[in-house]
């Protein structure tokens, strides 16, 4: 795995846990956020592992570059100004840098992140016409040192070679540096803390194996742990389990574009995904009878109604919702029929019609709001009534189509990616309604013990768009989607 260096000591002692509680050795290898990158993207024959940057803007960059997939959130850190306890000069502003007298030791923002995060935290402060870091950056190479890595920044101050550095909060919480080193908070310089990320490099031959290293380096109850006694602001990261498993409640419109999904997913992560397919009023009416919506106790980690309407229902309980896909509800007629047109045919006497329960399913209580906008939903509950005609309901949108393939009924109401399946022996009737489209979002559970889990399957059915036209559905999900905000993560 290649590590950020100001990260040395916390992954070391993490990697020398797994190795005893796994028994898989981590080979590590160290240097500046951005030198490290500029490696793995030079040696195409190398076959590493892992990424792990101080500054996620590198991680992210990796997989612009194709060079990585997975990227997993661990901690916040923030530059602080690193000076010896027995300094004698007092630095309380970004003034007290420039002094006459002191010499400085700074990340080069080409190749360390705390250099980096340095030049953009004061080129952000005004200075005059110009801004703080071009003044900051003539008295560095006039009066100190540009350094490769955070770690030799430290070293430099604590050998009193400068008087002052810039380096993590954390770096100062270091064994060999906190008797001899204390930080310096000033605020133009924490106004944009850097999330330290891992990634899973293209490279590796045994992606199984590194994604299990990356659950255990950001689970909360290993390798957080750690990463926090070094003064860093861990992300709410998963609980550690060496095989996770999941607990999926699915709207049964979802299936036939999610199952491939799931399936790669689960043999990329290693993990297992137990997945309810079924009817959205039968799947919240389960929900609702689990005490405190406990995963532990079979509550989903995760949710994909048939539309934000059942959704909507529980939203309390879940967080970070996106849509993902929409469909079209149109109505089913057996192939070459001419019986029926539109929907007000579905009220004449003697056409048989199977239309989704309200109570049990999402295409019912869609459809239910459907007719009654157009002035045609009590007819055909009296309709219903009678003993000379057929209205059918079902328990779930898988069960419409069959009753129209097997000429049960002359009729149904469907989702559009339920009858392209079934052309062979369907033909669709479209409707002009504005109510006639279905949004389907996902969403993770409030009380799941592995958000972050769940949130790589979102990134994972962001990447198969294709898998989803395939069977019919319209793709919503973007990017802009998956770049849920830190306080969301936290919740």
């Amino acid at each position: 795995m290649h590590t950020a260096a100001g990260m040395r000591v916390a992954v070391e002692e993490i990697a020398a846990d797994y190795e005893r509680e796994c028994g898989v050795h981590v080979d590590l290898r160290y240097g500046g956020s951005n030198t490290l990158l500029n490696q793995i993207q030079v040696n195409q024959f190398d076959t590493s592992d892992l990424y792990l940057a101080a500054d996620d803007s590198y991680t992210e960059k990796a997989r612009e570059l194709g060079l990585a997939q997975e990227q997993i959130p661990i901690a916040y850190l923030t530059p602080v100004i690193a000076v010896r306890k027995d300094s004698k000069k007092i630095f309380q502003s970004l003034d007290d840098l420039l002094a006459d007298g002191v010499s400085l030791s700074v990340g080069s923002p080409d190749q360390a992140a705390v250099g980096k995060a340095t030049q953009k935290a004061l080129e952000k402060v005004s200075q005059g016409n110009t801004n703080f870091w071009n003044a900051f950056e003539q008295h560095v190479t006039e009066h100190g040192v540009f350094k490769p890595t955070v770690n030799e920044v430290a070293n430099d101050v604590m050998i009193g070679a400068v008087d002052a550095g810039i380096v993590w909060d954390s770096t100062v919480m270091m064994p060999n540096l906190r008797e001899e080193l204390k930080a310096i908070h000033i605020d133009e310089l924490a106004t944009d803390p850097k999330l330290v990320s891992v990634c899973v490099l293209n490279s590796s031959e045994q992606p199984v194996e590194a994604l299990k290293f990356a659950r255990y380096l950001s689970a909360r109850d290993r390798g957080l742990t750690t990463f926090q006694s070094y003064g860093m602001e861990p992300i709410e990261g998963d609980v550690w389990e060496p095989h996770p498993e999941l607990n999926f409640f699915c709207g049964a419109v979802n299936r036939r574009g999610i199952e491939p999904v799931l399936e790669a997913f689960q043999k990329r992560e290693g993990v297992t995904i137990n997945t309810v397919y079924d009817g959205c009023g039968i799947l919240t009416g389960r929900m609702k009878n689990i005490d405190q919506q406990s995963t532990d106790l079979g509550f989903p980690d995760i949710y994909m109604a048939c539309d934000r309407y059942y959704l909507d229902n529980v939203a309390s309980w879940f967080q970070d919702d996106v849509n993902v896909t929409d469909t079209e509800i149109v109505i089913a007629v057996p192939k070459g029929s001419q019986k029926v047109q539109s929907l007000s045919d579905l009220i004449e006497p003697g056409v048989r019609v199977s239309i989704g329960d309200g109570t049990q399913c999402t295409i019912g209580a869609l459809t239910r709001r459907l007719l009654e906008k157009e002035g045609l939903y009590d007819a055909l509950i009296e309709k219903q009534q009678s003993a000379s005609d057929v209205v059918v309901e079902k328990p779930s949108s898988a069960m419409l189509v069959p009753d129209v393939v097997t000429g049960h009924v002359d009729a149904t109401i469907a989702y559009l990616t339920d009858v392209m399946q079934n052309s062979e022996d369907v033909d669709v009737i479209r409707l002009n309604s504005p109510h006639r489209h279905a949004v389907q979002p996902f969403s993770i559970s409030r009380s799941s013990h592995h958000k972050q889990l769940a949130r790589r399957l979102m990134t994972r059915i962001h990447q198969s768009q294709q898998a989803f036209e395939a069977t019919g559905f319209h793709f919503l999900l973007d990017s802009s989607a998956l770049r849920v905000s830190a306080t969301e993560s936290q919740d």
